[in-house]
């Protein structure tokens, strides 16, 4: 099976595999959503069910819920964490000052939530997620149903005295319906190109009546993942200063891929 992988699915998998060294026995461990983060909670319930690790899991979404409990991962809420060691968890684009842009998968709320609410916030990503200015992904927003076409009207009016390099916007669809967060939200996503200043846009756009989270995350991540298809993988841990590199033979990981059944 490893070799069957694409090499942006290798390079994904040999990123969750490294993230897990992090996890301790005992800890309360925030679980991401999306493809790169789905690895590593497998990765995390072949030690569970391999090596006895005792862990805590609270997903950021319900299909990460899902599969943790369908892993044999013990899942409880924020509420019964109250706090967290660790959170892992992807991102559609990372900068180097590793702030991040998140929430294609329309997870962005709990993840936001759930890692400002851990000790230490690692992303893990492959090589193609590294940008030199966010922005190419469009920038998620969470908003409630209620009058969101006037929210998006005045969205797109602010942008224009923001430094980013386009103001196309778009309602989230899921069909012909549009995509109900798991907080029963809508999401509209911002074609903006390049964001000049992030932090400005991020403090911008959560003024906007209506507007309950955006998908930047500044100042939150400190450790990104980074893995590459040929089984390398760089840790750039932001408070240290440090990168360290390594690299994961697949041929030892037999045991994670025999149950993938997909």
């Amino acid at each position: 099976m490893p070799g069957e992988l694409s090499p942006i699915d290798k390079a994904k998998f040999v990123a969750a595999r490294k993230s897990v060294d992090y996890v301790e026995d005992g800890m309360r461990v925030g679980l991401g959503t999306g493809s790169t983060a789905a690895w590593m909670v497998r990765c995390l319930a072949e030690l569970v069910r391999e090596n006895g690790l005792r862990i805590k899991g609270v997903p950021t979404s319900t299909r990460t819920a899902e599969l943790a409990r369908e892993l044999g991962i013990d899942v409880i809420s924020l509420d019964e964490a109250k706090w967290l060691d660790l959170t892992i968890d992807g991102a559609d684009e990372f900068d180097g000052d590793l702030n991040l842009i998140k929430g294609g998968g329309g997870a962005l709320l709990q993840e936001k939530i759930v890692a400002t609410a851990s000790d230490q916030m690692i992303v893990i990503a492959d090589v193609a997620k590294e940008v030199d200015t966010l922005g190419a992904f469009p920038l998620p927003l969470e908003v409630i149903p209620f009058g969101w076409q006037t929210t998006q009207a005045l969205v797109e009016e602010m942008l224009i005295s923001l430094d980013v390099m386009g103001r196309e916007t778009s309602l989230r669809m899921n069909g012909d319906r549009p995509f109900i967060t798991d907080e029963g939200n809508y999401i509209i996503d911002l074609h903006l190109n390049r964001i000049g200043n992030a932090r400005q846009l991020a403090m911008a756009v959560n003024q906007m009546p209506g507007v309950v989270e955006n998908g930047l995350f500044i100042d939150i991540c400190d450790v990104v993942i980074v893995g590459h298809g040929n089984g390398k993988v760089e840790v750039r841990d932001i408070n240290e200063g440090t990168v360290e590199e390594s690299r994961l033979d697949f041929l030892e990981e037999e045991n994670l891929f025999s149950d993938l059944g997909e």
